[in-house]
């Protein structure tokens, strides 16, 4: 369960769900069942309003992580043009 921003130099513990962001990541498990199959997690991260305003939460092959707004919002529009390029 989120009890806090997930913003490290933020750590604004979570009261409400009116204010701020929620972020769904689907997160694969480190092991396989029997038949090869890996299970997968979703992790639910917040970032409390003020976080929000400048900041999003990503998914990278190291895992999740806090980044800019303005980069999320970059790599957007970048994939965005190469996609209507193809």
């Amino acid at each position: 369960m989120v009890s806090h921003c997930a913003n490290p130099k933020c750590a604004k513990p979570l009261h409400y769900l009116r204010e701020g962001r929620i972020f769904v990541f689907d997160m694969p498990s480190g092991k396989a069942d029997e038949q090869g199959r890996r299970s997968r997690r979703m992790e639910h991260y917040w970032l409390c309003g003020v976080c929000s305003q400048n900041l999003a939460m990503e998914q990278s092959t190291d895992g999740v992580r806090v980044t800019s707004r303005r980069n999320a919002r970059l790599e957007q529009f970048v994939l965005t043009r190469s996609a209507m390029a193809s």
